[in-house]
């Protein structure tokens, strides 16, 4: 039994679930996999649902009924790892833009560092960052940035999504209460974490874009972050946040 349970959510990877499974797999660090799937056309699922009969024990699929955010996978992953007894739980892309060997980098932060929640940064030493059109870099960039100055964390790439979290982050935030559902559900995410007094600590990694399927990044999606984060500020002034006992 593995203590650290990776959330994968999927719409349309195909092309990239099978070899990212495996690579997780072949680490020196055991990790459970969970694959949230959201009615992906291509077959995503039936390829995990494959890939169970070989790790039976490791990797689990929680299939939606549609695709309904990046946020609400997340939220459904989260709320199944908790009842799994997970005590790390992380964020992960399927398409390689995070190494998963970096996820031991993260796991260390927080089970050994002392960090309640772990942020594999592409902003905390420079701009880490392959294979981004510059106006995408400058795009991402400036908005963790003006994320900082609103909310005040020390944190330098708040819309990041390589994330470890301690299963006490999780249990004391109230998931239910999170309101983004795109990307800026990253950013509430460690806002929410912040002003409950959790720890939260930066890794640096180094941010590869997607050679194999679609990007599901758009600037309606920066959008979302940039003004509904004025939003989630206002509100915070008048919402006592339960603290990290």
């Amino acid at each position: 039994m593995s203590d650290s349970l990776i959330i994968i959510p999927t719409y349309n990877e195909r092309e990239n679930i099978e070899n990212i499974i495996r690579t997780v797999f072949t680490l020196d660090k055991q990790f459970h996999a969970l694959v949230v799937e959201d009615n992906s056309p291509d077959g995503t699922a039936a390829i995990v649902k494959e890939l169970q009969n070989e790790f039976p024990n490791q990797l689990f699929i929680l299939e939606r009924k549609e695709k309904s955010g990046l946020g609400t996978a997340y939220i459904a992953g989260f709320k199944w790892a908790l009842a799994h007894d997970y005590k790390y739980i992380f964020e992960m892309d399927a398409d390689f833009s995070h190494n998963p060997k970096d996820l031991s980098k993260l796991y260390k932060a927080c089970a050994e560092d002392g960090g309640d929640l772990a942020v594999g940064s592409r902003y905390v030493s420079g701009v880490n960052v392959v294979n981004w059109p510059m106006g995408r870099v400058l795009m991402s960039w400036c908005a963790s940035k003006y994320v900082q100055m609103i909310t005040r964390m020390s944190v330098h790439d708040t819309t990041a999504g390589f994330v470890c979290y301690r299963r006490e982050v999780l249990e004391t935030i109230g998931l239910d209460n999170i309101r983004f559902k795109g990307y800026a559900f990253q950013i509430e995410m460690k806002f929410t974490a912040y002003k409950c007094g959790f720890k939260i600590v930066e890794v640096p990694v180094i941010f590869v874009n997607r050679e194999l399927g679609t990007s599901k990044m758009n600037t309606s999606i920066f959008g979302e972050a940039m003004f509904g984060v004025i939003s989630m500020k206002i509100k915070s002034w008048f919402h006592k946040y339960p603290q990290k006992k």
